[in-house]
């Protein structure tokens, strides 16, 4: 082949590591001509570290790359297939999940080789001080800063760079053992302090991996901050001697003294990984990759697939450009393997917050632990679960539907997200709920036939629970003059017709969510300028204190003691009409910046008097309300509060205090917390995904002993059960799926019912309401009604 680009003649890759190693001998072998030269600090094949970790897709992606390196990284794996938890005493194991093993020196040997093999220059025992000293010693035109995780060149340039460093809360130490496991091994040991984890797993025909784990606090309250590294060995072997079979662990880390071989990871993001520096006169590019440039918790294993896997991207640009100067190349580069980096890093803070708070779950019996930690990173879902185990995974929905009450179909257990919930007195059929969504189309306060429309067709769509939007007890407390209020008798009564109408329908419950604008009222209509004042006729505002929510907005007024009386007066005859009116459900709009929240926010109260300061103050007038509300309201009803659990700013509301805030509700007498986020303020930045809400849900349900909502980015039925079945939260909002089809429950639970039970027949005694509901909607579209999977798929 030829050279990719023009100007590339001389690679220089400053760190034998995987990254450095593999980027080296791919473009070796993609471009002869290449001078490629490769510097490690190390001695030739000398290296440190136990076992690593790929999945089989990873090796796929190596056979693609270099069929002769993966053929011979694969000849030195040890494969399997199962992960084995142990905890409490208890035992689950579960298969299907394809891992391969190889230990770390084993693995840079093979990539040693060939190197040497295609002609790539190795040279060893040289601790690069300059990098561009050596680049220009070596006349490079493409410098790869592979030099680890403790990278100086990250350092060196990190105006460019802007790295964000974050030293993760657990300790942990890399030990080994001849103890052969054969599968992948999670064991939980609790002691007086706390609770320590063991990841566990084989990479050799005679070793294995023995990673020890614990939250620092634990770490420290058992001594081992002071102890000699041999007592700190001593010390993970007696705690988990019933997993070792007599076989001792190992340290290969005897460089270091005390208890310095316990390290707390530290999570590693830059802004950038592309550094321009002039080198003897010319323009020459420093590219971080691997661990310099990004790292992922080892509990995923994805540290050495990263930095492979950035290789192999970066190798492909440059295939992938042939003839395009530099600058596009690493631009193409950084934008394509960018994204994929973050999805794994979200995907690892997911799973490494979890071992940071195993206690948060260890209230679960075994089945639902087990579940949750296959599930933590949200990478592995439901019915990914099912593809690897499905024997298993089906045992687990049984268990599942067993506590739950409900009644499988055609021998087979019912998914997670069709399991029935009472709450108080109310029996939801299932776990999904239809989110409050604004619709902008009441006329004076008042639900028109547009609502009828919207709430009913969601109502006989199988929903278990359909949410009215955020409805205002004031005429002034109305985000846009096209919201609807609950506060005279036309209102009551249209609310009186959507609600009959739902109870006739359907076997759907339906609630209201009550809120005040606070200071993001008296706005135009979301389809013309969310969030922007009207352009005349705008009302005054109220909040706790005068803090406008963006600069175009108007200042509210600070609420004196007399607005507060008068304002949980009217949520009161609200709450009264509410109940006339026949909901089932009644929620408290405490979230998204509005009144209540307002008052919870820091950002948005300055107050100096008893409900401003601490947190406990700023919840003292919301909670003022939500005590005068369910006083009114039918002691066998349910109340939820949506809140924001993180304000996404600095100097904002944190998960921490929503914990907080989800306690004080609790005490209230709330039944559920609606776990939303964000929207606050203006200079709030959240981290966007599939669910990302999810785990504030889950932090507080499991933390605060209280039933949750989740909400946010839920878009597939596999999101729902993987949430429900993992524990993270109790019932499912989904909006925008919602929207695009009324039926969006129905639908799913067919699809559902299709791949995972046999159909039932429509009038058979016993079968639950949503069934029943899902064959009158396929008579109603012509559709036949089968006892065949095959013909209903």
């Amino acid at each position: 082949m030829n050279t990719p680009i023009p100007a590339l003649r001389r690679i220089l890759c400053i760190g034998g590591g995987p990254a450095g190693l593999y980027f080296g001998l791919l473009m070796k072998r993609r471009h002869p001509a290449l001078e490629v030269t490769v510097v490690e600090r190390n001695r030739p094949f000398d290296t440190f570290g136990w076992g690593v970790v790929f999945s089989d897709q990873t090796l796929q992606n190596l056979r693609r790359a270099d069929p002769e390196t993966a053929q011979a990284m694969q000849d030195a794996f040890n494969h399997w297939d199962d992960i084995e938890v142990f905890y409490k005493g208890g035992r689950v194991r579960s298969g299907g999940h394809g891992f391969i093993g190889i230990g770390r020196k084993r693995l840079l040997n093979i990539l040693q080789e060939r190197c040497l093999a295609l002609g790539v220059q190795l040279v060893f025992e040289t601790d690069v001080t300059d990098d561009q000293a050596l680049a220009q010693q070596y006349n490079a035109d493409l410098v790869i800063a592979s030099d680890g995780l403790n990278s100086r060149i990250r350092t060196r340039y990190e105006r460019t760079f802007q790295p964000d460093i974050d030293t993760r809360l657990c300790r942990f130490v890399w030990l080994g053992t001849k103890k052969t496991f054969d599968a992948f091994t999670f064991a939980f040991e609790q002691t007086e302090h706390g609770w320590f984890q063991a990841h566990a797993y084989q990479f050799d025909g005679e070793t294995s991996t023995f990673i020890v784990e614990t939250p620092e606090p634990v770490w420290k309250a058992h001594g081992l901050e002071d102890m000699s590294q041999e007592d700190g060995v001593a010390f993970c072997e007696q705690l988990f001697a019933k997993y070792l079979d007599g076989n001792a662990l190992i340290s290969n880390a005897k460089h270091l003294r005390g208890s310095a071989n316990w390290i707390r990871f530290p999570r590693v993001i830059c802004n950038t990984w592309v550094h321009w520096q002039d080198i003897a006169g010319k323009q020459t590019p420093i590219v971080l990759m691997g661990d310099a440039a990004h790292t992922a918790h080892f509990s995923i294993g994805s540290g050495t697939k990263l930095a492979l896997e950035d290789a192999i991207d970066l190798a492909d640009e440059f295939t992938r450009h042939a003839g395009a100067d530099m600058a596009t190349v690493l631009q193409a580069y950084e934008a394509r393997r960018s994204v994929e980096v973050l999805k794994i890093q979200n995907a690892a803070r997911n799973s490494t917050e979890w071992f940071e708070h195993v206690d948060r779950y260890t209230g679960m019996e075994i089945q639902q632990f087990a579940y949750s930690l296959l599930t933590r990173s949200q990478r592995i879902s439901h019915e990914n679960l099912r593809l690897r185990d499905a024997q298993w995974l089906e045992g687990y929905e049984g268990w599942l539907q067993e506590r739950s009450g409900g009644r499988g179909v055609g021998g087979k257990p019912t998914p997670p997200m069709l399991l029935p919930l009472k709450v108080r007195g109310t029996e939801l059929k299932n776990r999904i709920v239809v989110s409050p969504m604004a619709q902008y189309q009441a006329t004076d306060g008042v639900a028109g036939d547009w609502h009828l429309m919207h709430l009913g067709a969601r109502a006989v769509g199988g929903a278990a629970l359909v949410m009215v939007e955020m409805t205002s007890p004031t005429p002034e407390g109305r985000i846009t003059p096209g919201c609807p209020g609950l506060w005279n008798d036309a209102q009551q009564q249209a609310f009186t017709r959507i609600v009959d109408f739902a109870h006739q329908h359907s076997s759907a419950k339906i609630g209201l969510q009550l809120g005040h604008s606070g200071p993001k009222g008296s706005t135009q209509l979301g389809w013309d300028a969310i969030d922007e004042p009207l352009p005349s006729g705008n009302w005054p505002l109220l909040s706790a204190s005068a803090v406008a929510y963006g600069e175009q907005n108007q200042v509210p007024s600070a609420m004196t003691r007399a607005d507060m009386d008068a304002m949980t007066a009217a949520f009161v005859e609200s709450t009264q009409r509410a109940a006339a009116a026949g909901f089932d459900w009644l929620e408290l709009h405490c979230a998204h910046g509005y009144l209540l929240s307002a008052f919870i926010c820091p950002l948005t109260n300055q107050r100096t008097d008893e409900y401003g300061g601490s947190l406990a103050n700023r919840c003292r007038y919301p909670l003022e309300v939500f005590a005068a509300m369910r006083a009114v309201w039918p002691a066998d009803k349910p109340m939820s509060v949506r809140i924001s659990a993180h304000d996404w700013a600095p100097g904002g509301n944190t998960p921490d205090d929503a914990v907080e805030m989800a306690r004080l509700f609790k005490a209230a007498g709330c039944d559920v917390i609606d776990v939303s986020s964000g929207q606050t303020t203006r200079a709030a930045k959240p981290v966007y995904g599939r669910m990302y809400q999810t785990p504030f849900a889950d932090r507080i349900r499991n933390e605060v002993d209280i039933l949750t909502m989740a909400v946010g980015a839920i878009q597939e039925a596999d999101h729902a059960n993987s949430i429900i079945g993992a524990g993270r939260a109790d019932l499912c909002a989904v909006a925008r799926p919602h929207l695009a089809d009324p039926a969006w429950t129905l639908h799913e639970a067919a699809k559902l019912q299709t791949r995972a039970v046999q159909w039932p027949r429509p009038y058979e005694s016993g079968r639950d309401q949503l069934y029943r509901e899902i064959a009158r909607q396929q008579a109603l579209q012509g559709t036949p009604i089968t006892t065949d999977p095959a013909e209903t798929a």
